[in-house]
């Protein structure tokens, strides 16, 4: 009888096929109003070496490209509890966005975002005043403390034509395999607005110098934007990213890069992964060696509003993605995932039509 009520559950909710007993329930982090801001939002995740969990956002005094604050919040307890917010950098008047951060192999956190004064739309290419301007920040003390501002505008950015550019949002990764071993590689896309496209900056000196790769081959199907990287089995990185502008058929677009995230394949369109045209995530939760090669995915996954988030899971190198689960069944945006230091999923989310960015930890082990 309990055999027929298990079949009977998984026949009419498929995302159940690995939620488990012990999943946590859902906790705000971030409160617009309350943690001091009227708006809070473009959520990024990492777990330290330590096992604290830092969550990063904008605090925003309006829009996208107001005057928008690095903010920071921390868990030691696997995000059953937050810390207070923490302004990590502020600029007066200029808008900050598009936290990034990356945990290096020395265990030092790299934080990467951008500084704006005129915002996406009215940007000047080149490095003037009115240009879009990228910074990076460390901390060595598990998030606690944080090194002033490096900019790092010219290693990132192309001098000519290119207006905003955009890390991420969310994480960046450090490759393990192959000849690239120990590269930081931070996901980009580049203006102008309208015409997008994505590319990776990379740095193997652990942050300290950067160079750019090459922009993958469009594939007339709109253009590649907000854009996340993670490393397959064979050494190899994919690309992930959100479809935007005319001609987009709303699924995320991939590409494979086999030097690094120097150069990369032709676009194309994943046909499992829809989307409302949002950012997502990817992450590698564990490789072949592990017991079993599984990538993860997480967005609101349908085409017409930033809701219904699922969580993918993948063990054939995101080929295929026969697994789901629903995370949350209503307001679902931006959102981060993380491997907590007790093998459970983090994911941080836009919530409720921005009301908060909110954190869940989800159990995928069978």
């Amino acid at each position: 009888m309990k055999l027929f009520l298990i079949l009977a559950l998984l026949f009419l909710n498929p995302f159940c096929l690995f939620a488990q007993d012990g999943d946590s329930s859902i906790v705000d982090v971030f409160v617009p109003h309350t943690d001091g801001y009227p708006a809070i939002r473009i959520p990024s995740l990492v777990t330290t070496e330590a096992g604290t969990l830092l969550a990063f956002a904008e605090g925003r005094q309006g829009g996208d490209h107001s005057e928008n604050d690095i903010i920071l919040k921390r868990s030691k307890d696997g995000g059953a509890t937050w810390s207070d917010v923490q302004v990590v950098h502020e600029a007066g008047k200029l808008s900050l966005n598009n936290p990034l951060v990356v945990v290096l192999d020395s265990g030092r956190i790299l934080l990467m975002f951008q500084q704006s004064k005129l915002g996406e739309h009215k940007a000047k290419p080149g490095f003037g005043e009115d240009a879009y301007a990228t910074f990076t920040q460390f901390s060595d003390d598990d998030g606690v403390t944080w090194s002033k501002p490096v900019d790092v505008t010219r290693q990132t950015k192309r001098a000519e034509r290119v207006t905003s550019v955009s890390s991420g949002p969310g994480i960046g990764i450090v490759l393990r395999r192959g000849d690239h071993k120990g590269r930081i590689l931070i996901p980009f896309n580049q203006g102008p607005f309208g015409d997008w496209r994505v590319y990776a900056a990379y740095s193997d000196d652990d942050g300290e110098s950067w160079k750019m790769g090459e922009v993958p081959e469009e594939d007339g199907k709109g253009h590649a934007n907000e854009v996340q990287l993670v490393e397959l089995s064979d050494g190899t990185v994919m690309l992930n990213a959100r479809s935007q502008g005319k001609g987009n058929t709303k699924h995320r677009k991939v590409a494979i890069s086999s030097d690094g995230g120097v150069t990369w394949s032709k676009l194309q369109d994943d046909p499992t992964l829809v989307e409302p045209t949002c950012q997502a995530s990817i992450l590698r939760y564990s490789w072949p060696e592990d017991g079993e090669s599984r990538i993860l995915f997480c967005n609101p996954a349908n085409q017409k509003s930033r809701s219904g988030g699922v969580l993918r899971l993948s063990t054939d190198e995101g080929k295929t993605w026969p697994w789901s689960k629903e995370v949350y069944a209503d307001g679902f945006a931006y959102c981060c995932l993380t491997k907590l230091a007790d093998g459970r999923v983090g994911i941080l989310f836009e919530k409720d039509n921005y009301k908060t960015i909110s954190f869940v930890a989800v159990n995928i082990d069978e």
